[in-house]
């Protein structure tokens, strides 16, 4: 199914909207055309009781037009935001398989545009798109029809009209903006990432003084963007010309078809009966008014279809996003879970190895679109309460093989967990019993509570704060967080307001948390003073091995290009740079 498709509301859900809209339209020119012809007649001075339903019909269509447009707008939107939220968590659901290292080539801001920016966008389809059309074309067709009743020529000279208005306001838009909004959807990702690049790399930036050609290279994205938005609101000023050009001809062709047959108006009075083909004072004005009325309907139809080229712009973006392949390196992920691990363990396959938790054989593992391997081979049995040291310097695949162990990439070889191959598995169930904690693991701005107790098992709500403090504890960072608020400190946005040490045990502590059976530091010093090094890898394999397991026998596998004191881990493999090859931090930015 399309994305058109997927944003638009079921029409069970947008009937209401539409039906409410022409009602809203109906009322404006029917508000328009009683005032006329009420203000006419009443210069007629008739006695005042023969206004009176007049006065009444001018009240109703005025109150009425508000109450409809209202009522329009309340249910219209409804339905586009319903719809906008499955949407929303689709889109999501769909890119989660893929990350991170299927989106690394899409820059973070361009990323973020497409998924607020363009997925906003599409809520114009049903408000500015079907709507608009379809309740515009009821509202002239019925007012068309309610003019041939009095005047057929004056009532076809506008029709004529109309369709010329129409058919000039949009293919002018068209040619003038046609292009600039098309273009904007790009040019507002593009606009995005210079940004996101700035704002996040603009210490590094600052200290290499090349802030200030990165501010000009925002400064020209800025200034296409707003070029191409000048362009697409020159076209929206030259059709509004156009349809004020054209509204008055039609006033005027309206008088001129109408003025040579006018007849003197019958007095109000118990027989009155308006005829069908009779223009008097009082019907003249109406056809001379009526045309304001039904072209500032109308003029909603070229907004509608540059709406519609908007929408088309932003649903091809996403869909370039969403719809794109996946990689043959990256696990394909249905969705399904296998609920109990230890009936998933129990499949049949080669019999585990006896006192061997994570067993690899000749596994290697490549980025998306590298031909030779970027990690590998590897061979390691890491039995329960293990540690195993992997070294290697950047760019030897350290963080491939470790997002290849939480099945983030595939692999190439065997990896077994509990003597199942992990293929076996689903990527959640093997997530359960394997946790990777990044070189830079995000935190929330939010509290340590709240970064923390998301990772429990069960739910956040399940999740006691003596836990949390546990956690805590087998970190180093009880005392810590006491001098603090406790579990009620903030870290800032992607731990602003925590040093890189303490980020790391964080993330650590909602590992443990997570009741993994293998935990897999990558880089866990990457960000860390080299002094502070040392007795952080200390402090945080202990943690590690030896916190929220009851028999301690949780295993770790830590990742790292400095050296480690042999006598913290049990096994030791060292990785060579294969090729020249993207650094995970790369993907890590973008995501």
């Amino acid at each position: 199914m399309s994305i058109l498709a997927l944003a638009r509301p079921r029409w069970r859900s947008l009937a209401p909207g539409v039906a409410l809209g022409a009602l809203s339209g109906l009322s404006a020119v029917l508000l328009l055309g009683l005032s006329a012809y009420l203000i006419t007649r009443a210069a007629e001075q008739p006695p005042i009781l023969y206004l009176g339903l007049l006065v009444v019909g001018v009240r109703a269509f005025a109150l009425s037009r508000a109450f409809f447009r209202y009522l329009e707008r309340l249910s219209s939107h409804d339905a586009a935001f319903r719809t906008l939220s499955t949407l929303r968590v689709g889109l999501v659901e769909r890119l989660m398989p893929l990350a991170p290292a299927g989106l690394a080539d899409r820059g973070r801001g361009d990323l973020l545009s497409r998924l607020v920016r363009d997925v906003d966008q599409l809520l114009d389809l049903p408000t500015r798109v079907i709507q608009p059309l379809v309740s515009s074309g009821v509202v002239v067709l019925a007012t068309l029809a309610g003019l041939a009743w009095f005047s057929p020529s004056a009532a076809a000279a506008l029709a004529v009209l109309l369709a010329l208005a129409l058919v000039a306001g949009t293919w002018l838009n068209a040619r003038i903006s046609g292009s600039a909004e098309r273009r904007t959807a790009a040019l507002r990702g593009q606009l995005a990432d210079e940004v996101a690049d700035l704002a996040t790399d603009v210490e590094v930036l600052l200290a290499y003084g090349a802030a200030d050609e990165h501010i000009r290279r925002v400064e020209r994205a800025d200034a296409t963007l707003r070029t191409a938005e000048l362009r697409a609101s020159a076209g929206a000023g030259v059709v509004s010309a156009v349809l004020t050009g054209l509204t008055g001809a039609a006033v005027l062709a309206m008088l001129l078809l109408a003025v040579p047959g006018l007849q003197p108006s019958a007095p109000l009075g118990p027989e009155f009966v308006l005829s069908p083909g009779t223009v008097d004072g009082p019907v003249l004005a109406v056809l001379a008014l009526v045309p304001l009325a039904v072209f500032e309907v109308a003029a909603a139809v070229p907004a509608a279809w540059s709406a519609r080229r908007r929408v088309r712009a932003s649903a091809a973006r996403i869909a370039e996003l969403t719809e794109q392949s996946r990689p043959e390196e990256i696990p394909a992920d249905d969705g399904d879970d296998d609920g109990d691990d230890a009936g998933a363990v129990a499949v049949a396959g080669a019999p585990p190895a006896v006192g061997v938790l994570l067993e690899l054989e000749g596994v290697t593992v490549r980025w998306p679109g590298q031909q030779a391997a970027t990690a590998g081979p590897v061979d390691l049995r890491l039995a329960p309460g293990e540690r195993a040291l992997v070294t290697g310097p950047s760019g030897s695949g350290k963080s491939a093989l470790a997002q290849a162990l939480v099945r983030l990439l595939e692999h190439e070889g065997s990896c077994r967990l509990d003597g199942v191959e992990i293929r076996e598995l689903s990527p959640a169930a093997v997530r359960r019993r394997v946790c990777l904690i990044e070189q830079r693991a995000h935190l929330f701005d939010a509290t340590v509570r709240a970064n923390l107790s998301f990772a429990h098992p069960e739910g956040p709500e399940r999740c006691a704060d003596s836990q949390l403090w546990e956690a805590l504890e087998a970190v180093g960072l009880g005392e810590w967080a006491r001098a603090r608020d406790g579990l009620d400190t903030r870290v800032g946005r992607e731990g602003a307001l925590v040093s890189g040490g303490q980020a790391q045990r964080i993330a650590v502590a909602r590992g443990l948390l997570s009741r993994a059976e293998v935990l897999v530091l990558d880089e866990p010093t990457a960000h860390v003073d080299p002094e502070l090094g040392d007795q952080l890898i200390r402090d945080l394999l202990g943690a590690a091995a030896g916190s929220g397991m009851s028999d301690g026998s949780r295993s770790v596998i830590l990742m790292s290009h400095a050296p480690v004191p042999q006598e913290l881990v049990d096994h030791h493999r060292h990785l060579t740079v294969a090729q020249p090859f993207r650094s995970s931090e790369r993907i890590e930015s973008h995501i």
